[in-house]
């Protein structure tokens, strides 16, 4: 069992793709954040190597902001979904075409 227990200021944003026209797990996607002036970039893929498996949530380290200025799904279709002005530590799911899933 590993815990960690270390206090931290820092934010993330952990982001879940949902595929409509595309494949229903969004792999292939391509999820750019851009927070504070800087952009990260992630993939969502299943696998690497042989008999290997990676989890489908992608996780973004945001620093010090609480908030993301652009968040921006580029799907295998070719399609684009952007959302603005996201708040942070937090997990969300984008999905294909429709932007942020509402939870019932």
């Amino acid at each position: 069992l590993l815990r960690n227990d270390t206090v931290s200021d820092n934010h993330w944003l952990m982001v879940r793709t949902r595929g409509r026209a595309s494949n229903r797990d969004g792999i292939g996607a391509k999820v750019r954040v851009v927070c504070g002036g800087r952009s990260q970039v992630r993939e969502v893929s299943a696998g690497s190597s042989y008999l290997s498996h990676n989890s489908l949530e992608l996780l973004f380290g945001l620093g010090m902001h609480r908030m993301v200025d652009t968040l921006e799904v580029r799907w295998p279709g070719g399609t684009v979904d952007r959302i603005e002005a996201l708040e942070g530590d937090c997990a969300i799911t984008v999905v294909e075409g429709q932007g942020l899933e509402v939870a019932p």
